[in-house]
């Protein structure tokens, strides 16, 4: 069912004026009466037409940017703030300012809700950046009318569109790689199961590793709370004290990669000559770590500038919803065992 402006004032029970009034973020209305039409209004699925807002249909010339997820990434995130970065100047060169919600004081819906407030700020379109536990109110903004990217996240909405890595053969690339140098018994390190990059980047481990007549050993295969260091050090701790550790690891980020590294560290255990290591993303890090670090390299500066040129496409309606996939490279230093890519 399809519900216009007059269905919600019904079933809230009030008047058409004051679900306008609300929509528009007006102060004049009780809290109570507020969260009650913005409860109705998620429920339903029911996205006001454009003329029903304030301002006017004038572009803003305003993105918002959303760091998406209960658990979410921040400015100190070395591999989104590359991208943000190279999203900033591109939106920048298109005649575009940046403004940033923040999640800390809301959790799902009620008056702080994602879509309530790009309603508010008359925001020309967002770019979701990919945390964990998404919040509903990601999936009221992503099916909205409001044009969307997400980076490293799919989005479905008719207005919506996401860019990434391909995530499974990066993974892929990982494993030739070790297969190459003759290493046989593969571990693996990701994030938590609710990460859904973390759980693409294992599947596709997996898959290569069978591809290539190799076992997985599930005991080598262990998830942490997150992306950041602290997650890979707990992880490969874990690991050392099972008494039984692979030749070889992919981790699902350099900073797990980087903690995992401090870890064996601290077992004396010798990185590449025992456990070679590969991490992902490329980070400014990798090349200052002891061994420097072999990753898998996403090309920051591509994802945050067609991000933005998607999102310009999407306003401007010279496209329609899109996703595009970006290919990842290999980049070989010391961690891995070889001087060279083989």
């Amino acid at each position: 069912m399809t519900y216009n402006i007059k269905d919600i004032a019904k079933i809230a029970g009030v008047s058409v004026s004051t679900v306008s009034k609300i929509i528009n973020n007006y102060t004049d209305i009780s809290a109570s009466t507020r969260n009650k039409v913005l409860q109705i209004i998620k429920e339903t699925g029911y996205t006001p037409p454009i003329s029903s807002k304030t301002p006017s249909s004038k572009s803003s010339y305003l993105i918002g940017v959303i760091f998406a997820g209960m658990l979410n990434i921040d400015l100190t995130h070395p591999f989104f703030i590359e991208v943000l970065n190279a999203f900033k100047k591109q939106m920048g060169l298109l005649g575009y300012d940046l403004i940033f919600f923040s999640n800390e004081k809301f959790q799902n819906g009620g008056v702080n809700d994602y879509l309530a407030r790009c309603w508010h700020y008359n925001v020309d379109g967002c770019v979701l950046l990919s945390g964990q536990e998404l919040e509903t109110s990601i999936s009221n903004l992503d099916q909205s009318s409001i044009p969307c990217i997400g980076v490293d996240m799919k989005l479905s909405g008719s207005s919506s569109g996401y860019i990434m890595s391909d995530n499974f053969k990066l993974s892929a690339k990982a494993v030739e790689h070790f297969y190459l140098l003759g290493y046989r018994d593969l571990g693996y390190l990701g994030s938590t199961q609710e990460s859904e990059i973390s759980n693409m980047r294992e599947s596709g481990y997996r898959k290569a590793i069978e591809d290539l007549g190799m076992s997985v050993h599930e005991n080598w295969f262990l998830n942490g709370d997150n992306f950041f260091e602290s997650s890979g050090y707990e992880a490969m701790t874990r690991m050392i004290a099972t008494g039984s550790l692979p030749r070889a690891i992919f981790a699902a980020s350099d900073q797990i990669a980087i903690g995992a590294m401090r870890a064996l560290k601290e077992a004396n255990i010798s990185v590449p000559d025992t456990v070679a290591i590969i991490g992902c993303d490329d980070i400014e890090a990798c090349k200052y770590t002891t061994p420097s670090l072999s990753t898998i390299r996403q090309n920051k500066n591509k994802l945050g500038r067609l991000a933005a040129l998607m999102l310009y496409d999407l306003i401007n309606n010279q496209s329609s919803t899109s996703s595009f996939i970006v290919e990842p490279e290999l980049i070989v230093r010391e961690s891995c065992g070889a001087s060279e890519p083989s």
